[in-house]
């Protein structure tokens, strides 16, 4: 069980179900209600009520009990598969797909999917929720995911993840005009302080360093490929924001109002590779892409705005 301490600011005050769902990821309000009912949540020392309003500098304190696993059940969900053998599988995730089930997502995942299409020849390292699952890509950013179809394979590709020989590349349209062309972000990144849902550039937070190179120009807007060095949870949409320039379509780190025709950030993991955890040989792999990110690229080749 885990005890998340919250610190409430007039910024941030309302009713406290809405503040506890607000500030703790994967917490609805109606979960966060039945914690307060439970006597799990404490302000100021105290046991509020559900309706109980905060109005800023409260110290709140919730006990998260843990998740409890659930059978995750195969289902018929196309994939694109990339890349495949009796050890591994590359899919190109479109968006909107997630990973792995989490609260509000109980099924329709990769994960699901992944069952239905490997059978039982999945890695049981992730556990119950995320078989095979050796790293994650946000639910609105697509392309190439490597997964595991057994122990040895995990390990290996696990390994790999650590010593940087698994190798990320993304492609992104940022706003603005980077000066350089190309540079590195060495920026550690931890939980934002003031939203417990994002990420962001904090002094104890992990290391993470993306590399950047600029692609094309346009006006307002650049074309840029990351290599990730570490894979912290929304590294590269955190760091270009960092910037000064986040990503298209990021309403999280960057502009709230959505560009019409594109679900999400203009993120797409372009590129892989790996050494094969049985052969030892190497193993690079690219997709296309997706057709929103061509789209938005053509309007601004065009001298159109992608908004």
């Amino acid at each position: 069980m885990e005890t998340l301490t919250l610190r409430a600011s007039p910024e941030n005050a309302a009713r406290l179900d809405a503040f506890l769902a607000a500030q703790a990821e994967g917490l609805t309000r109606s979960a966060a209600a039945r914690l307060i009912e439970e006597g799990r949540v404490l302000v100021d020392g105290r046991r509020p009520v559900k309706s109980h309003r905060l109005t800023g500098g409260e110290t709140v304190a919730v006990e998260l009990p843990d998740p409890e696993p659930t059978e995750v059940c195969p289902q018929d969900i196309p994939l694109d598969v990339v890349y495949e053998d009796d050890d591994v599988i590359v899919v190109n995730k479109p968006k909107g797909l997630v990973v792995h089930p989490a609260p509000g997502h109980p099924d329709g995942t990769l994960v699901n999917a992944l069952l239905h299409h490997c059978g039982s020849s999945l890695s049981g390292i992730g556990g119950v929720l995320r078989p095979g699952i050796v790293h994650r890509i946000d639910r609105d950013t697509s392309g190439l995911i490597i997964a595991a179809k057994n122990d040895f394979a995990h390990q290996k590709l696990a390994a790999q993840l650590l010593d940087h020989t698994l190798a990320r590349t993304y492609e992104c349209i940022v706003a603005g005009n980077l000066k350089e062309g190309s540079g590195t972000v060495d920026a550690p990144i931890g939980r934002c302080a003031a939203d417990r849902k994002k990420q962001a550039v904090v002094p104890d937070g992990r290391r993470a360093v993306t590399h950047w190179e600029v692609v094309a120009r346009y006006p307002g807007f650049t074309h840029v490929r990351c290599r990730l060095e570490t894979g912290r949870t929304h590294q590269i949409r955190v760091h270009m924001a960092y910037l000064g320039h986040p990503i298209l379509g990021d309403t999280v780190y960057g502009a709230k109002k959505p560009v019409p025709g594109l679900q999400g950030q203009c993120l797409h993991a372009v590129g892989l590779r790996f050494i094969h955890p049985r052969t030892g040989k190497p193993v690079e792999l690219s997709c296309p892409l997706p057709e929103e990110f061509c789209r938005q690229l053509h309007r601004l080749g065009t001298g159109q705005q992608p908004f």
